[in-house]
């Protein structure tokens, strides 16, 4: 799992819900009601719409079990109600990607009074009940955005003990912002005790939305007098809020990660201005939530390949590896079909295409 991101990764979550619709030829008494399917929003990633849905639709499409699937537009009373709308429809599967923890805990409550099952979908819920946890590796996303960072400093002179590194992670209340937090800490701590860099200022980034980055950012500048020599961006839409500062205040850019292969954070790779983005396969990871709901549906284990501890219980989990993308290996999202060359390669990006 600690791994370069394989191919075999796609293609066995995509097996995954070939192997539970091929399995699930006789129904039982458990197969009725529905799936529901709950993303977040629109704002934190473009993912939830441009990936996630259309990956559901096509997977629960294929199997012919009925799915809903909703965006909350990072609105916790809104994906409450509509959670509530699902069960008066019958759903008995939710799939969670949750947006608040008490709320997201509220709606797994519902679903547990009517005989239903959840799904921790992306976002692991503290102290819920899901049935699994469906997530992309989250510390090695972390690993590999220090990584990143560090060789980017490296390549510029700056890996010293007088380099700043500075972080942005996510959301305070999203659980993943912590566990690509716990990867970032395993790399980055041990070189700011030894003072081969040296720790600058950190903050978490309410909704991981790019105005409140961009003004924590250029808090974080005034407070180092433009004494930074690295950014960790916990992700691209992030990462791109520290690009465009960077540019308002003519600095020169600086080594920053980013996360989820975006358009923007590809095109800030190749034209420069940032480092590198931990690439996950969102359909990889919404086939592996389906096949998850499809073994509830009908009222089977879900397929796991290990745990996660769950205040204080070892909750079963489907962890996806991911990778690094940087300048050198961006194409590959072209031939995977994530990105269209057409896409990135446009208007004053063309010129930095390979």
């Amino acid at each position: 799992m600690r791994g370069v991101f394989r191919k075999s990764a796609v293609v066995a979550a995509a097996a995954l819900v070939a192997g539970v619709v091929a399995t699930g030829a006789t129904a039982n008494k458990s197969q009725t009601g529905s799936v529901c399917v709950l993303l977040p929003d629109t704002k934190s990633s473009v993912r939830w719409q441009q990936f996630d849905a259309p990956a559901f639709k096509n997977a629960f499409k294929k199997a012919g079990v009925p799915a809903t699937i909703v965006n909350a537009l990072n609105d916790p009373q809104k994906q409450l109600s509509q959670a509530e709308q699902c069960i008066a429809a019958g759903s008995k599967v939710g799939i969670i990607t949750s947006l608040d923890t008490g709320t997201s805990i509220a709606i797994q409550k519902k679903f547990t009074a009517v005989g239903g099952k959840t799904i921790d979908y992306d976002r692991q819920i503290v102290g819920g009940t899901g049935s699994v946890y469906v997530s992309f590796d989250g510390n090695l996303v972390g690993r590999l955005q220090a990584r990143g960072v560090l060789a980017g400093m490296k390549s510029k002179g700056t890996y010293n003990a007088n380099g700043v590194v500075a972080q942005l992670w996510g959301g305070p209340t999203d659980a993943n912002a912590f566990w690509f937090k716990s990867g970032n800490d395993d790399i980055l701590n041990p070189l700011f005790r030894t003072k081969k860099v040296k720790k600058g200022p950190a903050r978490f980034v309410p909704e991981w939305d790019s105005k409140n980055a961009q003004t924590i950012f250029e808090q974080m500048l005034v407070q180092t007098n433009n004494n930074i020599q690295g950014v960790v961006g916990a992700n691209d839409n992030i990462a791109g809020a520290v690009v465009a500062t960077l540019k308002a205040k003519g600095l020169k850019p600086l080594p920053l990660s980013g996360q989820d292969a975006t358009v923007q954070g590809v095109q800030n790779i190749i034209s420069g201005w940032q480092t590198n983005t931990v690439y996950k396969y969102v359909p990889a990871e919404a086939n592996a939530a389906a096949a998850a709901a499809i073994a509830l549906y009908k009222g089977r284990k879900p397929p796991s390949n290990g745990t996660r501890p769950n205040k204080g219980k070892k909750q079963l989990a489907f962890l996806i590896p991911v990778t690094s993308i940087t300048k050198a290996n961006y194409t590959r999202l072209f031939r995977d079909g994530f990105l269209k060359r057409s896409q990135v390669c446009s208007g004053e990006f063309k010129k930095f295409c390979k």
